[in-house]
């Protein structure tokens, strides 16, 4: 009996697989296109990077990114096979953002997993390595973890999300460490300095060999959950996302890091830095609770718009308290020469001069860009906790 069953199930499994391979064999067979071995982005030896698409079907193909100088994309050549390819260079070795826009509609590289999110988009990331980049590559030296926090906010009503970053042995220890406040900019969430901003590689590069004190760094959302804009915020808007995120970071998130992490949670033990929108977000909780930060970054940032016209009359208590200067071991402002912000950068700095606030000032190459911020986080970040 048992034998007789297991020969109908044999028969029964056999004949099962003939009927699949049969009908398999009456299938339309897929013929391969050029994107089975497209390759794309294609770092070439001379630095020139060749991006692809396979679009056979579209009429314009454009591309734009951090790689360019000019906001103008730059158009993308069609082939007879339908690969639309574009070589551009050759870049300075850095960690650069693209996105292509297919017949308007942007669109992200589908041969390049490596992206960047933000609040309502995403970009490709691509690198071009060399000696330049040696500052933000992933090295064999110790590593620090970052982990995604999740946290109850009680100033929003909402679950919220931060990056943390904890230095090499910092699981195995019991010591306390000093914290970096560091602050993205408008229209990035928590994941941006962990992605393009490589944080915690220049981080643990900077720990490895000495240049910085081992520390935790906070990396929370700054993108408060307001109607979207196109352009930049208006002056109702700034204000408003500059009170919820004061909030948010003072009752929420710093409580949340003193609570669960091991820190030094007295003010030369804290530091903040932030850049563009994150910027105006350091400057409004330095110049309102001068007490908390004794080492401040601004990157490429100011008060902005109609803010710049308040900010006199708004932090005046503080601008004006001769004390400020005593209490701060660190205020460093950095921008790039062609930022479109250095207006409103200039402006603020008048104002500090005005009521002799000190600050040290680098004016680097270049404009509003993680290349910059990169390298001004790996600038201000040995200058910490001395």
């Amino acid at each position: 009996m048992k034998i007789s069953i297991t020969s109908r199930r044999l028969r029964l499994t056999l004949f099962s697989a003939l009927i699949t391979v049969s009908a398999m064999a009456q299938l339309p067979q897929r013929t391969p296109t050029p994107n089975d071995t497209l390759n794309s982005p294609k770092v070439l030896a001379d630095k020139r990077v060749m991006i692809q698409i396979y679009a056979p079907k579209a009429s314009e193909v454009t591309v734009g990114g951090d790689f360019q100088a000019s906001p103008k994309p730059l158009s993308l050549t069609k082939n007879e096979q339908g690969v639309w390819s574009i070589l551009i260079g050759p870049l300075k070795p850095d960690y650069y953002s693209y996105t292509l826009m297919v017949d308007g509609v942007r669109t992200m590289d589908p041969k390049n997993p490596v992206i960047k999110q933000g609040i309502s988009s995403l970009e490709n990331m691509m690198a071009v390595t060399g000696p330049e980049t040696a500052f933000e590559d992933n090295k064999a030296v110790p590593h620090g973890e970052v982990r995604e926090v999740w946290y109850s906010s009680n100033s929003l009503g909402m679950m919220r999300r931060m990056h943390v970053y904890t230095p090499p042995g910092y699981e195995k220890g019991t010591a306390k460490y000093p914290v970096f406040y560091l602050l993205h900019g408008g229209g990035d969430d928590d994941s941006g300095w962990n992605t393009i901003g490589r944080s915690g590689f220049i981080l643990d590069n900077l720990i490895a060999a000495g240049k910085a004190k081992p520390m935790i760094v906070v990396m929370p959302n700054g993108s408060m959950p307001l109607p979207p804009q196109t352009g930049m915020p208006d002056a109702n808007t700034m204000n408003r996302m500059r009170d919820l995120f004061a909030s948010e970071l003072l009752k929420d998130v710093m409580p949340s890091v003193e609570k669960n992490y091991r820190t030094l949670a007295t003010p030369e033990s804290r530091a903040i830095a932030g850049l563009s929108m994150g910027g105006f977000q350091t400057l409004d909780v330095t110049l309102t609770h001068p007490e908390l930060f004794n080492y401040v970054g601004v990157f490429s940032s100011g008060f902005f718009g109609a803010t710049a016209d308040e900010a006199d009359t708004k932090y005046a208590k503080v601008l004006n308290d001769p004390s400020f200067n005593k209490g701060k071991k660190l205020f460093w402002v950095a921008i790039g020469k062609d930022d479109f912000v250095m207006e409103a950068n200039k402006k603020t700095l008048a104002m500090l001069d005005k009521h002799n606030i000190k600050y040290q000032y680098k004016e680097s190459s270049g404009g509003h860009t993680w290349v910059n911020w990169r390298q001004y986080l790996n600038e201000y970040t040995p200058m910490l906790f001395k």
